[in-house]
């Protein structure tokens, strides 16, 4: 049966780290600029990244979050029933992490005092504002070698190293935490509590042609599918799977 994959965040907080994620995945798929326009594509997402930095202070957000996943495991020391091998390498692996994140500079700082990237920032996101005649640093950036090319978007993203391995695991512990259970939502409708949530995932078959409006926060959300070829509130059941996930 083909799905469609949804995830939704509960909190503020959550939402920006979907949203980075989303940006950092961009920016590895345009990074091996298979065509003209990944430039495109990569820039945009590079720089969108350096807008949210400058509006959240998201190394420590981030790094209080992963503390705060550590402390919950290491509750689960010694306790019957817990696996302690998998414990201890999960615990591990967050230690590593949450050593390299306070290591790490500032989000961004590197990326802001590059002198290409500062050049060409400003002008990037006017409507078209790509063309040669705008940005002519860029257009001779563009007809460098692509190995030359890629060498500086790995440079770039190197930076952005500690922040990726942070914000990988603790969204991974976090969506790990949910398990799927298949749900029914009646004329279109489903609502339910949910304790200290951050995300809601969902997998919708395909065979409904719908999708999921969802509002809510940490302790409670509600969930109505609207038809995509009307633009309409589904009126029939809806036979769907969801995780909450805290």
């Amino acid at each position: 049966m083909t799905t469609h994959y949804f995830e939704h965040p509960l909190n503020e907080k959550t939402r920006i780290y979907l949203r980075v994620e989303a940006l950092l995945h961009q920016l590895d798929v345009s990074a091996k600029f298979s065509d003209d326009l990944q430039h495109l594509n990569f820039f945009r997402a590079l720089f969108d990244l350096l807008e949210i930095f400058e509006q959240i202070q998201l190394k420590s957000e981030l790094a209080k979050d992963i503390e705060k996943q550590r402390q919950t495991y290491r509750n689960w020391l010694n306790f019957d029933g817990v696996d302690q091998n998998t414990l201890q390498e999960i615990l591990q692996e967050v230690d590593q992490v949450h050593s390299q994140l306070m290591a790490a500079e500032r989000f961004g700082q590197r990326l802001k005092e590059d002198r290409f990237l500062s050049a060409i920032r400003q002008r990037f996101n006017l409507p078209g504002g790509a063309c040669c005649f705008d940005l002519p640093a860029l257009h001779h950036w563009l007809h460098l070698s692509n190995q030359e090319k890629q060498a500086d978007a790995s440079n770039w993203m190197e930076s952005l190293g500690a922040l990726s391995n942070a914000l990988q695991l603790w969204l991974k512990l976090t969506r790990e935490t949910g398990r799927f259970i298949t749900q029914q939502a009646h004329n279109g409708f489903y609502q339910s509590d949910a304790e200290e949530a951050n995300i809601l995932r969902l997998n919708i078959p395909m065979q409904y042609g719908v999708y999921p409006m969802i509002s809510g926060h940490k302790n409670r959300f509600a969930i109505k599918f609207i038809e995509f070829k009307s633009g309409q509130a589904f009126a029939g059941d809806v036979a769907f799977e969801l995780a909450v996930c805290c």
